[in-house]
């Protein structure tokens, strides 16, 4: 599937679940009713073409034994549409064969079947509007002047002086004519059953009603099978941001407790591994104390100040070092409980503590509400971000913007700023840039590693930008 594509689907599996199920659901009720519909009009047709050759079987049996008088009584009697009847001494008529049409030809199957195969018959398709909108004369009708009350050639015998007219919402009209069996053609101009123009109201509703109904099972049924994806989706975002969150239940279908099983097995075994990890650079950073106490205690005892200096230096290099690399391991204080945090206060006291030190700190913006995160955690991201803005850029301006979904911090500084190659480097552990690499700022290249592992841990994150003008800006991000 392209992008194109997927652009028109809904972002979620619900909805394309749903999607799928309610566009299925409607073709096919829309080829039910296709086919119902068909379906109705073709036994319309058929019920219809039967009960109209049954009553011209009647008629033809009824005028056989009968003499001319008595026909001519009984023709105008019976000569109502949508049946309306005339005697011929000829059939005018074809035969009904295969250009007859398809109800022509059914029609005459079903006649057939009530007179019998030995009768002459034709049936061909007539004309509605000629055949029912024209005025019908009385006997002696079509016979030239004198003639008598007996039938001639192409005269027709029966039908009212008043004459047809064509009923309303006629369908389809067929010339039927039957020869007696004195050799006199009865024809019969028939109106079938008009095929159904309205809208089936019914057949809507029930269709309606079934699709909704269905679409309803669908939806809870979809519903119901996607939770413990979002479930499971949720619990990983929470383990993102705390390794000790609690555990997925087992429960539900066989495939769903196998999920939940592989999800909670990898957990501890995380969880495990960090806390093997952390204890053993635990024991080493405690191994390695011992020692750089002891060179510390032996420095003192150097005659050389200049000499003294520089090694009480490196110590408090490899010290400083050991102590930034066991916070970075050991998952930053991930045991703490997260609490209300107010970070406006956090911030005016990291303000307090830089100007104590003479650095140029200034606070732009508020933040609408507490946020829920670990205390040391954030004042530490946070104090790393301001250091390291006045380090290397002499002044920091942070800027607090506060919205229901998150709470965006940006701390600015007026420094040279970084090279676009460089700004993801320096987020790597011990990475330095090459102008940075003094003893006079102190840094072990921990700082931002360590920022934006504890923003990630409450699910946010930390970005650099290149200011136009001059400095950098670093903008950290945590949800609400």
């Amino acid at each position: 599937m392209d992008r194109r594509t997927a652009r028109w689907l809904p972002g979620s599996l619900f909805g394309r679940l749903v999607l799928v199920l309610a566009g299925g659901l409607l073709l096919a009720q829309l080829l039910s009713a296709a086919i119902n519909l068909a379906e109705r009009d073709r036994l319309l047709l058929t019920a219809g073409g039967v009960r109209h050759a049954q009553r011209i079987a009647d008629v033809v049996k009824l005028l056989d034994p009968m003499g001319p008088a008595e026909r001519q009584r009984i023709v105008a009697v019976l000569s109502v549409p949508p049946l309306i009847l005339s005697l011929h001494e000829k059939p005018l008529a074809e035969s009904d064969g295969p250009g007859a049409g398809t109800r022509a030809a059914m029609f005459g199957a079903m006649l057939r079947a009530s007179l019998g195969e030995d009768r002459a018959m034709r049936v061909h398709p007539g004309d509605p509007s000629a055949q029912f909108n024209r005025p019908m004369a009385g006997p002696g009708f079509g016979r030239g002047p004198g003639a008598g009350p007996g039938p001639g050639p192409g005269m027709m015998m029966g039908g009212r002086p008043e004459g047809h007219r064509m009923p309303p919402g006629m369908g389809a009209a067929l010339r039927t004519e039957v020869q007696l069996r004195d050799g006199t053609w009865a024809r019969f101009d028939t109106l079938l059953p008009p095929a159904s123009e309205g809208v089936p109201w019914r057949l809507l509703l029930a269709l309606g009603v079934l699709l909704a109904a269905v679409l309803l099972l669908s939806f809870f049924a979809v519903r119901w099978v996607t939770r413990p994806l979002h479930v499971l989706a949720t619990a990983a975002e929470a383990l993102g941001r705390d390794i000790h969150s609690p555990k997925l239940p087992e429960d539900g279908p066989r495939e769903i407790r196998q999920a939940a099983h592989a999800f909670n097995t990898m957990q501890e075994r995380l969880s495990r591994f960090i806390e093997d990890r952390t204890r053993i650079l635990a024991a080493m950073s405690h191994d390695l104390k011992t020692p750089i106490t002891r060179m510390r205690l032996r420095a003192d005892l150097m005659d050389d100040d200049e000499l003294r200096r520089h090694f009480e230096g490196d110590l408090k290099e490899m010290e400083a070092m050991v102590t930034h690399t066991l916070e970075f391991m050991r998952g930053l204080g991930a045991g703490e409980q997260r609490q209300p945090v107010n970070v406006m206060a956090m911030l005016e006291s990291l303000q307090s503590d830089n100007e104590a030190m003479g650095r140029w700190v200034r606070i732009e913006g508020q933040a609408d509400a507490p946020y829920i995160g670990v205390v040391s955690l954030l004042k530490r991201c946070l104090a790393n971000l301001v250091d390291n803005a006045v380090l290397y850029g002499e002044r920091a301006t942070v800027k607090v913007e506060d919205s229901a979904s998150a709470l965006t911090i940006r701390v600015r500084d007026e420094g040279p700023g970084i090279p676009e190659t460089e700004l993801e480097k320096v987020f790597e552990p011990f990475y330095r840039l090459e102008g940075s690499r003094s003893r006079a700022t102190g840094g072990t290249g921990l700082g931002l590693a360590i920022a934006r592992n504890i923003a990630r841990g409450h699910g946010g994150d930390i970005t650099l930008h290149n200011l136009r003008e001059r400095g950098l800006e670093a903008v950290l991000t945590l949800p609400r």
